[in-house]
């Protein structure tokens, strides 16, 4: 049987997808169920002084109109999203211990708002109707008395003396405030020889999840059994299921939460947003299951966002142009709520990225504002860093007089001093940093540029060129577990507690398990995204789907193989040395076999050995620490920019990536085309403007806020995969979920820098609208 990992598959759920046959949330219904609605805060910050319900109670069709004072009388509690995480390393510290302020800072969020909202569209009052029609037409009934209260949007004027404060437990606004890296005294040390010291600040804009399926829920109560029951796209079951178990008082086994087909995750539907939370708890209000399903324009305002920090670098060199220190203060918006402080912690231990840097030292602050929360957004701070390193080494080459290669290349890790610690405290156990750099100098054809801008300015055209290597530091939730069980029809029922959300995990599980077990790739069925029977699993993020479900395949199916070479040894009358497995039989080496089924069929009737009361050839394996592991790669952006008007053509871009042992080339690929169509729309097009007077959202749709379509995306696309595995587990994958995204901003705004001139004294603004560089360009000088 040929082996299928390694092999560009075409994905076995895209004609079910494609053909419309995909089961999303929004496709559901249950019995009896009702439909709802929110009232949502036209405010940024006010103090509620009261509201009246009753017009809206009496109104046709509605049969509860609930407030948060509702919930908090049924003795529930507000949600502990856990935002400080697991330290990438000691996974069992979090990455936050201490706080210059005192401790770490943690809110409850109640589903509903009951005294101060804190942001606009926070949810006050849900409304829940046989229609959405009537649930909606009742919430305009609904009157709200408000006390508007000063509002703070930005994260630098929210720290200062005398800003609106948040919350009472948080002054100043901060959650935390902690240093990470080297020893201070060393960096400052390091500083004050360096021959020369680039500054620059860099601001990384807020972003919204724009997944394709908005957010939907239906939740349901039996009030015989006391259980519940959401069903809800999300990033992990589990995970949604510990959090509101928690919020409700409840047992985990007392809330079943089921997943189906998943359109996009990427980071924010990791966490629980209030609204599901609000839908659950109003079907037992309501006596009837209830559902509720995001428009679009209420997703700007409700689902969680991504991005906005702010960056303040400093990077010491010696005459040479190596790097000696650096030294940065991030400065995180975290929201009106505390999410998750994740791309803090990623972002600071990833930040010298493949560079040797003898110390460095970050500086982090999370701060609250009157804006919706942030959390994880594809990379979770891996982007932002790559991002400010990769435009301080062209900054620093531009003002050391250096060519903006060499420069990198005296600084990039060789080979030679692998394994690598980083100043930040992670281990780089394989990586070919410099190799893939040079490949992709070779594949962009970067030597020519020169001929290429001169070609460009004869058409009126400014080209510009920009490098971006990159190394990741996936972490994610630790735990994960898979059963296996092979049946007496010889199919493969396969439970994985991790599911999918657009990554092909019914292609690429299955690539592994089928040539782990020698059987069929149709053999086998995936069985995830249900609480039922789904009872640990961190869920789709952090690049650790297959480093941790493929580690745990060859774990379990190890444990398979031993136990039916037993089972088949004693029927084939051999030792069990004798037998090995292929093509969904065991032999014995000569031509007598017996298959899966006939081995599942003998356990059944007479149980392992050594344990006749087991009847099912069955195992299960479970994992609870950290695989590392360390994707790495180059991308090129070769662009040119109109001085008429501002508007700007990627012609061609080169993405050279390390993702360990490919599964599925063809799959990582899209992965690459999808991540590098989030940078692109958040470099040239994601705008997500916030009055700082009001904290009014000024482009809360898809008429003001840009992403990059299908056009957007270069036609001259190079991809090409290394591979340098990582020994960190027994695929030696990597992960390839945001290889794409990683690079890109940078490798594009050292492009626009470099059509620029390579001399600005400050940022080009994020994202680059073609006003933005039109009225950059009409600046220059001759």
């Amino acid at each position: 049987m040929d082996k299928l990992v390694g092999k560009p598959l075409p994905r076995a759920e895209d004609i079910r997808l494609v053909s419309g046959r995909g089961r999303y949330t929004d496709d559901m219904s249950l019995p009896g169920q009702a439909y709802s609605a929110f009232v949502r805060s036209p405010y940024a910050h006010a103090e509620i002084r009261g509201m009246d319900l009753e017009a809206a109670r009496q109104a046709p069709g509605v049969i509860a109109v609930l407030c948060g004072q509702d919930y908090l009388d049924d003795g529930f509690q507000g949600m502990d999203h856990i935002p400080n995480p697991a330290d990438a390393i000691a996974f069992k510290e979090r990455a936050f211990l201490h706080s210059h302020t005192g401790s770490v800072f943690n809110q409850r969020h109640l589903p509903l708002v009951v005294d101060r909202v804190r942001h606009v569209g926070e949810p006050i009052v849900l409304v829940v109707a046989h229609t959405v029609r009537e649930a909606r037409d009742a919430c305009e009934l609904v009157e709200i008395d408000y006390e508007p209260l000063p509002t703070v949007v930005d994260a630098v004027q929210a720290m200062e003396e005398g800003a609106p404060q948040l919350w009472d437990g948080a002054p100043r606004n901060l959650c935390f405030q902690a240093h990470a890296g080297s020893d201070e005294a060393a960096v400052l040390e390091a500083f004050a020889r360096a021959h020369h010291v680039v500054r620059r600040e860099f601001r990384n804009s807020r972003v919204v999840n724009c997944q394709m399926e908005p957010r939907s829920v239906i939740g349901s109560y039996d009030e015989r059994t006391g259980e519940f029951l959401l069903l809800a796209g999300s990033q992990g079951v589990t995970r949604q299921q510990m959090c509101m178990a928690d919020a409700l008082r409840i047992s985990p086994s007392q809330l079943r939460v089921i997943a189906q087909d998943v359109g996009g995750g990427f980071g924010p539907r990791s966490c629980v947003n209030p609204d599901q939370l609000a839908v659950l708890w109003a079907a037992r209000r309501a006596g009837c299951p209830v559902k509720w399903t995001s428009d679009r324009n209420e997703a700007f305002l409700s689902d969680y966002q991504g991005r906005d920090q702010i960056i303040r670098a400093a990077m010491a060199l010696d005459a040479d142009g190596r790097i000696l220190a650096i030294d940065n203060e991030v400065i995180g918006n975290i929201g009106a709520h505390t999410v998750s402080y994740v791309p803090l912690s990623n972002g600071s231990r990833i930040m010298t990225t493949v560079y040797h840097v003898p110390v460095a030292i970050a500086r982090l602050s999370a701060v609250l504002t009157n804006t919706p929360p942030t959390g994880p957004y594809r990379g979770a701070g891996r982007p932002e860093a790559t991002h400010v390193m990769e435009r301080m080494l062209d900054i620093a080459a531009h003002e050391l007089g250096l060519d903006r290669i060499e420069l990198r290349r005296r600084n990039i890790i060789q080979p030679a001093q692998m394994p690598y610690r980083s100043p930040m405290g992670l281990n780089y156990d394989s990586g070919a940093f410099a190799a893939n750099m040079e490949r992709a100098l070779q594949v962009s054809e970067w030597q020519d540029a020169a001929s290429r801008k001169q070609e460009a300015r004869s058409r009126g055209k400014l080209l510009g060129i920009g490098l971006s290597n990159y190394v990741e530091s996936p972490v994610g939730a630790p735990r994960e577990r898979i059963e296996l069980t092979i049946g007496t029809d010889g199919r493969v029922d396969f439970v994985a507690g991790t599911q999918s959300t657009g990554q092909g995990h019914e292609t690429t599980f299955l690539q592994v398990l089928a040539d782990e077990l020698g059987v069929p790739f149709e053999a086998i069925t995936l069985r995830t995204g249900d609480s039922a029977f789904v009872k640990v699993g961190g869920g789709s993020h952090s690049d650790r789907s297959m480093r941790l479900v493929g580690h745990l395949i060859f774990e379990a199916t190890a444990r398979l193989r031993e136990i039916g070479s037993q089972v088949a040894a004693a029927m084939l009358g051999c030792d069990p040395g004798q037998v090995t497995i292929g093509h969904g039989s065991f032999t014995d080496g000569s031509e007598r076999s017996v298959s899966l089924a006939e081995v599942a069929a003998q356990i059944e009737r007479a149980g392992l050995p050594g344990q006749p009361d087991e009847r099912r050839f069955f195992t299960s394996a479970e994992f609870n620490g950290r695989i590392p592991a360390h994707p790495t790669g180059t991308a090129i952006c070769e662009l040119e920019i109109d001085p008429e008007t501002g508007d700007v053509e990627i012609v061609r871009y080169t993405s050279i990536d390390d993702v360990g042992r490919p599964i599925n080339p063809q799959i990582i690929d899209g992965q690459v085309h999808g991540g590098l169509a989030q940078g692109i729309g958040q470099a040239f097009f994601e705008d997500y403007y916030i009055d700082p007077e009001s904290g009014q959202v000024f482009s809360g749709s898809y008429m003001d806020y840009g992403v990059a379509r299908a056009g957007a995306i270069p036609a001259h696309l190079s991809i090409e995969l290394t591979e340098d595995r990582t020994h960190g587990n027994a695929l030696g994958v990597k992960g390839g979920g945001e290889s794409g995204i990683t690079p890109a901003t940078a490798a594009i705004f050292n492009a626009l820098t470099d059509a620029m001139g390579g001399a600005l004294e400050e940022e080009i603004p994020m994202p680059a609208t073609p006003s933005v560089l039109w009225k950059l360009l009409s600046n220059l000088p001759e």
